[in-house]
């Protein structure tokens, strides 16, 4: 699998996998800006929040882009995501994952509205 693969498996794990993928994919300090009302959580409160948060059962991720630079590489794309009991919803998304040890880790994660 390449590395793009790769991190847009793990992209997608992030959305519908709960607090268990965030704690073993997640950097210690990572650092995800939310829409209001959660805002910008770090470390410990990403995995905190998660514990309330009801899980998104489907995403789509289109309008892929993929950089990557040495051990450090970018994701951003548009995605439509439904919870249960909930409108789809639509953001425009990018994270941010470094290579640390041979193991990606995600280091930021960015959701701004896009509907």
């Amino acid at each position: 699998m390449t590395v793009e693969a790769e991190l847009w498996d793990l992209e997608e794990r992030f959305w519908l996998d709960g607090a268990e993928t965030f704690r073993k994919k997640m950097s210690d300090d990572a650092v995800m800006v939310f829409p209001y009302p959660a805002g910008i959580m770090q470390g410990s409160a990403i995995i905190d929040g998660l514990k309330s948060a009801p899980r998104w059962r489907s995403v789509l991720m289109a309008d892929r882009v993929f950089r990557r630079r040495g051990d450090t590489a970018l994701l951003a794309y548009k995605a439509s995501a439904e919870r249960e009991d909930a409108p789809l919803t639509q953001m425009l998304c990018a994270s941010t994952y470094l290579n640390d040890g041979g193991e990606w880790r995600l280091i930021s994660h960015q959701q701004t509205p896009a509907d």
